[in-house]
């Protein structure tokens, strides 16, 4: 079985830092991890524009972790474009953020998420969250794609 690949849509350095290693914790070190910096760079990544025109826009990540509080585009506004293109339509996202306004929860499922996971703080709690998430999105959903 290939690694699993899982794009990551994370501005702050810090959080990235802190996924990476829950992420190593929960047994993902064999992953393939992209991590993408804004909103925008997170559409051209999936569709293959801008500075990501040379990617393969079909080889698709198992998983998209975004969060919602981005620059350029938000999380939100990535999501739609996702849902937007029949070519990313089904493409598991799971909003990963810090946010836990109701208005954000409920704006996230109406356009589409698939999941909305609060970030936990402390790297104990994140890699059991992880491990979790892993557990579900990485080894028992399929995804109607090759991946």
């Amino acid at each position: 079985m290939k690694p699993p690949k899982i794009l990551l849509v994370e501005d702050n350095a810090d959080e990235e830092a802190l996924a990476m290693a829950a992420f190593a914790r929960a047994g993902l070190d064999t992953a393939r991890f992209f991590v993408v910096r804004d909103g925008q760079e997170a559409v051209d990544y999936l569709f293959g524009e801008g500075k990501h025109a040379q990617r393969n826009s079909s080889d698709l990540p198992q998983v998209v972790f975004l969060d919602i509080n981005l620059p350029k585009l938000s999380g939100l506004e990535v999501l739609k474009r996702i849902r937007q293109d029949s070519r990313t339509l089904t493409l598991p996202v799971v909003m990963l953020t810090s946010s836990e306004e109701p208005q954000d929860v409920h704006e996230s499922y109406r356009m589409g998420a698939n999941s909305f996971i609060r970030k936990a703080f402390s790297l104990k709690t994140f890699v059991s969250d992880i491990k979790a998430m892993q557990g579900y999105w990485l080894k028992l959903n399929l995804v109607p794609y090759e991946h």
